[in-house]
């Protein structure tokens, strides 16, 4: 089993709009992250995001390349100062690949408590629009599987 999890993309800042949707930096960095990894074969059973105009946006552009059983959900718990407790409860009963989109903080808390108990130590060092992938090993730990990030990309 996989969880994806995916910074925004870069997003315009609360001068330029309050709603913060994504620039168009943004937009072109997700689009080509979410055609490498659709050319991978990475596919979902959902992609689940915060309520935020710009996890709302990279969603949507994800979703629009891959392969996602059921659909695409805003969910609680995910913005940037949620628990990441919340999502760990959650995917510790999940039994299909899921993508979540959402923000930092919490997105470097998550991994971090995932993958060392710890939500405090840095792990990871995210990028916007850039997509990270955990497995869980046969003995039920979570380990970092792979990172792409959107500068990697041409």
């Amino acid at each position: 089993m996989h969880i994806y999890l995916v910074q925004h993309a870069e997003a315009l800042n609360k001068e330029e709009d309050p709603s913060r949707p994504l620039s168009d930096k943004g937009i072109n960095d997700i689009r080509r992250v979410a055609s490498f990894v659709s050319e991978m074969g990475i596919t979902a059973n959902q992609i689940i995001h915060s309520g935020k105009t710009r996890a709302i946006q990279t969603a949507q552009m994800l979703g629009d390349h891959l392969e996602i059983e059921n659909g695409i959900i805003e969910s609680e718990g995910l913005a940037p100062m949620d628990d990441p407790e919340i999502w760990l409860d959650i995917i510790s009963d999940t039994t299909k690949d899921v993508i979540l989109v959402g923000h930092l903080p919490h997105l470097s808390r998550l991994v971090s408590l995932m993958t060392s108990s710890d939500a405090d130590k840095d792990i990871l060092d995210f990028e916007m629009g850039g997509l990270v992938c955990l497995k869980k090993s046969d003995k039920g730990k979570w380990l970092l599987d792979w990172v792409i990030k959107p500068g990697m990309l041409k």
